[in-house]
């Protein structure tokens, strides 16, 4: 009926039937899109406020439909994988207190394995070179470069509370640069070891230097013409001649005594010139029935802390 009477009014349509129109009640006929519309218009005279619901209801339907969407209470929204934290390493993060707990447990093992223990200090420390002295006592000692407080708590830090008669007279040396080591090895041999024991390497920025290097103008033909660049930027006064390297004028690369500048420490990895010596100092000395403190270990021990606190 709305696609062949839509446009005629109700008194219209009853007359071209034939019939009275004091006989039929109201009916609307008009099309739905204008009963719509009327009826809106009415209620937005009866309530204002719903009024307003309505249009902002219409305008989100309508964001939503350019969209390609449906509009969605806020508890049903999916939720967002944007703020996911997503871990890329495998391995399992230990707790610090685990970790120092188990090496304070190490370490109380160590005094019932051991006859002997000493504290000492070191000057230009460097890994390898102490995994390499690891290896070397791996079969009678054991040592142990942990934070200064964990290994006071496992040594002791007074009679009441030593792992074994004497062992908190340790804990007073552990201080700066200063590590445990436990051994069965006769004094002597121990002894012998660390006065004996040393590692070259190259020096690290801030490092004193133990002499003065200098270069004469000329040709450095131990080096490439592809490093001509890198070292012009350690402020070498280079230039290529004839595809050679040649050094322009004279030029100091450290002084004795003195820090050295990053500048001067990669220069003197380019030429070779190792200055830093990985050297061990025993500070003291404990067993069942004795306890010792060597002066030179001390000494160096003091000599650190006072470079570390200026």
């Amino acid at each position: 009926m709305d696609g062949v009477f839509g446009a005629l009014d109700t008194v219209t349509l009853l007359t071209a039937i034939g019939e009275p129109t004091h006989a039929w009640p109201a009916v609307s006929v008009l099309p739905r899109a204008a009963q719509r519309k009327q009826k809106r218009s009415q209620d937005e005279r009866e309530n204002p406020l719903k009024t307003l619901e309505h249009l902002g209801t219409d305008r989100r339907h309508a964001q939503d439909s350019r969209e390609g969407g449906r509009i969605q209470s806020s508890s049903a929204m999916p939720k967002s994988k944007r703020n996911r934290a997503v871990t890329l390493s495998k391995t399992k993060k230990k707790p610090g207190l685990e970790r120092k707990g188990k090496v304070v447990t190490e370490i109380k093992d160590a005094i019932e394995r051991h006859s002997s223990a000493y504290v000492f200090t070191y000057n230009n420390m460097r890994n390898q070179k102490l995994k390499d002295l690891r290896d070397q006592l791996k079969s009678s000692s054991r040592i142990f470069l942990a934070g200064k407080k964990v290994m006071q708590i496992a040594l002791g830090r007074s009679p009441a509370d030593e792992a074994k008669t004497g062992l908190h007279k340790l804990s007073k040396y552990l201080q700066g640069n200063t590590g445990l080591l436990f051994t069965n090895l006769p004094r002597d041999d121990v002894e012998r070891l660390f006065r004996e024991f040393e590692g070259l390497d190259f020096a690290r920025t801030g490092s004193i230097a133990t002499e003065t290097v200098e270069l004469k103008e000329g040709p450095l033909e131990q080096f490439s013409h592809e490093m001509e660049p890198f070292i012009r930027k350690q402020g070498l006064p280079v230039r290529l001649n004839k595809g050679v390297v040649e050094l322009i004028a004279d030029h100091v690369v450290c002084e004795e005594g003195k820090p050295l500048s990053p500048e001067a420490a990669h220069t003197l990895r380019l030429l070779g010139v190792q200055m830093a010596t990985f050297r061990l100092y025993l500070v003291c000395r404990w067993s069942s029935d004795d306890f010792e403190v060597y002066k030179e270990g001390l000494a160096q021990l003091t000599a650190g802390e006072a470079d570390e606190s200026s």
